[in-house]
């Protein structure tokens, strides 16, 4: 059996188009066992798999330039003893660059030291970049490093935009992304950036068909 999408599958091509496309709808792994007659086994490995490509396809985007917006967010149990905000404890920290009219690239990062999260930017932001950031001191500096400009807005003093200046671009994405990876009812830690990388595709092909678009990455890069 040749299944051009998916190397040394049991499952026909027809089949695997199938739960491709029950996967391009977002439904679950259950939902889609049910609906393609597959074991829920066999497609929560597909599942998996998919999540894995998309994660690879994720991390070679190019490099970003324009006006970008950049902010790290919490993910992880609603509530949490001991310390909230940056830092708290339990939280997994994600940061997030958003090129506004454009696409967001996630990374999970250990902590939101100015040492971890301007190496990220300097590893994926053009420096001809303008940069648009919330007023914590992780982001200081990056003017003294070599970008363009560098335009702040302070939570802490209640200012969420003024003017240009503002970073409801990625902070929209992170509502996105808490929205949809809350319907998995936790999620292994393991597990977590392949969920949140194909929640990252998912948003930047947001108007796109995602299932046409599978269909033609995978024919070029197969399962």
């Amino acid at each position: 059996m040749v299944n051009k999408y998916y190397k040394r599958s049991k499952i026909s091509e027809a089949k695997f188009r199938q739960i491709l496309k029950y996967f391009s709808m977002d439904l679950t792994a259950t939902e889609t066992a049910v609906l393609s007659s597959v074991s829920l086994r066999s497609v929560r490995v597909i599942f998996d798999k998919l999540r894995a490509k998309i994660c690879h396809w994720c991390m070679q985007e190019a490099l970003f330039e324009g006006t970008i917006e950049v902010d790290e967010s919490y993910f992880g149990p609603r509530r949490v003893p001991g310390k909230r905000g940056r830092g708290a404890s339990g939280k997994t920290i994600v940061f997030g660059i958003f090129k506004r009219q454009g696409k967001v690239y996630t990374e999970i990062v250990p902590d939101a030291s100015k040492k971890t999260l301007q190496g990220i930017i300097r590893g994926k932001v053009a420096l001809e970049s303008v940069i648009h950031s919330d007023g914590w001191r992780g982001y200081n500096g990056l003017v003294d490093v070599g970008y363009d400009k560098h335009y702040r807005v302070h939570h802490g003093t209640d200012e969420f935009a003024r003017g240009s200046a503002h970073i409801n671009g990625i902070e929209s994405f992170w509502s996105y992304a808490k929205r949809r990876l809350s319907q998995f009812n936790g999620i292994p830690q393991k597990k977590f950036l392949r969920y949140l990388k194909e929640t990252e595709f998912r948003f930047n092909y947001r108007n796109d068909n995602l299932y046409h678009m599978l269909l033609k990455r995978l024919r070029a890069d197969p399962l």
